[in-house]
């Protein structure tokens, strides 16, 4: 798989499939989509880029070890379920910035939870399906 056509569009794709998953990765919170459907959008773009090249370049390419977004995201979903605890509510109470923000409109907590399992499902997408090429 490694044509000319296919490593040319995967270079075209690549950007694109990134910037659409973080728009579904915002519009999670108000329609259908979020962080998981957008953290396997992100994933398969890298996936592609694997194919087209080698896994060697996406590995350069991501330039962090892409494991450790697994424990980053973990951590940004608990401390977004906890952070009402600290405002005297139950824990996982959706909370609202009071201003619009001009690209995400409001952003909440559920923003935050969804952004932390964004990066979780992007981590072990990308760990098993790299993990399953290197043995190949």
């Amino acid at each position: 798989m490694k044509q000319l056509i296919f490593r040319t569009a995967t270079g075209f794709l690549l950007p694109l499939l990134l910037l659409f998953s973080v728009f579904i990765l915002l519009r999670g919170h108000y329609l259908p989509g979020g962080g998981f459907v957008g953290g396997l959008i992100a994933a398969i773009a890298f996936v592609l880029h694997a194919f087209a090249f080698t896994l060697k370049e996406t590995r350069k390419l991501i330039k962090i070890n892409y494991r450790l977004l697994i424990p980053i995201g973990l951590a940004l979903a608990f401390f977004s379920a906890i952070l009402p605890m600290f405002k005297g509510l139950p824990i996982l109470t959706g909370l609202w910035v009071y201003e619009p923000l001009p690209v995400v409109d409001m952003v909440g907590s559920s923003l935050l939870f969804d952004t932390g399992v964004y990066l979780v499902v992007v981590g072990v997408t990308l760990t098993i399906i790299f993990t399953i090429s290197e043995s190949a």
